[in-house]
């Protein structure tokens, strides 16, 4: 079954610490909410599975629509339902990131900036040094749990979030955790600049194409992309044209393989996961095709995603745009 209580916690984050052994170590951080109400976010380090090294990726300067959602103050827990168009966190269906873009890291080395823990907590005490930056924790919610203090940080009531990684296309004893719309993460938003920064994890262990109902992982699909290995690829897409509605939105796809691509079978997906199908037939090599998309397929003003998705229905490629990307009438946004 999915996680039992998925959401995003907003708060300030004004201590940390990096804890090690080989109880499934975490790199805990304390927030604090608008109400003065204390968390813990506990963000695993180490899988207990091999290869024990997490997958990590982080964006420096991330814009996607889904911060759009996202309140900017510390507010608090706010509970999400697992779904597209809002706040919550899905690292396949929602096209965050490119999965070939992830890289394994040791939780906790000798040394400066060579780990896990490391890159967690350079931007934490960034967050920390900030008065205004405000952290986003998306998982699962425990407590409030008045008789219990806090293990590592002492506040009370025990309260907090966990799963801080992705949550579905698991193995083994953890496949119960399985569920799309409900990946865990790390926003950091600092106002003063303005920017984003986004820390995605997930286990080796973990398959990146699952069932869109269940988020169990699919039979037989590979289990993670390597990088340049997307045959077709979104290069760009009308999202607003110019004139009245209805617009003539169209996608920009190329077969950036060295050989020939049977289209047949193959679609588009949009944000609700409305598609709409490719032209049957083989693309050439090297060859760019633009599609003419029409209803229900949509390309929303206030942001969007395209997914690419192959005569199995697997992903192949994925992008995303933002409202400021989405309200210019008449350009062609570029990925």
């Amino acid at each position: 079954m999915p996680l039992k209580s998925y959401g995003v916690l907003a708060g300030r984050a004004v201590a940390s610490r990096r804890e090690g052994g080989a109880d499934t170590p975490h790199y805990q951080i304390h927030l604090t909410d608008q109400a003065g109400t204390s968390y813990r976010v506990a963000v695993n380090v180490e899988s207990q599975e091999i290869p024990s090294d997490l997958l990590q990726l982080v964006v420096d300067d991330f814009r996607h629509p889904v911060t759009q959602g996202l309140p900017r103050t510390a507010a608090g827990w706010t509970a999400l339902p697992s779904r597209s168009g809002g706040a919550a966190l899905d690292y396949i269906r929602g096209n965050l990131f490119d999965p070939a873009a992830v890289r394994p890291l040791p939780p906790d080395l000798p040394g400066v900036d060579n780990d896990l823990a490391d890159r967690l907590d350079h931007y934490v005490q960034r967050a920390i040094a900030d008065p205004g930056a405000i952290v986003y924790a998306f998982g699962e919610r425990w407590g409030p749990e008045p008789a219990t203090p806090d293990k590592v940080f002492g506040f009370r009531p025990g309260n907090g979030v966990h799963d801080i990684h992705m949550n579905q296309g698991n193995s083994g004893r953890f496949r119960g955790d399985d569920g799309v719309w409900q990946d865990g993460g790390l926003l950091l938003y600092f106002p003063a600049e303005p920017r984003w920064v986004a820390i995605f994890l997930a286990f080796q262990s973990q398959s990146w194409h699952t069932d869109d109902a269940t988020g169990h992982t699919l039979d037989g699909a590979p289990v993670r992309p390597g990088a340049g290995e997307e045959p077709v690829r979104v290069l760009a897409a009308l999202v607003n044209p110019a004139g009245p509605a209805p617009e003539p939105e169209s996608v920009l796809v190329i077969n950036a393989s060295p050989d020939p691509v049977d289209l047949t079978g193959w679609r588009l997906a949009d944000q609700q996961k409305n598609t709409f199908p490719l032209p049957p037939g083989p693309l050439a090599p090297g060859t760019t095709l633009t599609i003419a998309v029409a209803a229900p397929f949509a390309l929303g003003n206030g942001g969007g995603a395209i997914t690419v998705l192959d005569a199995a229905g697997l992903k192949v490629h994925g992008v995303s745009y933002t409202t400021a990307q989405g309200r210019r009438e008449g350009w062609t946004v570029t990925f």
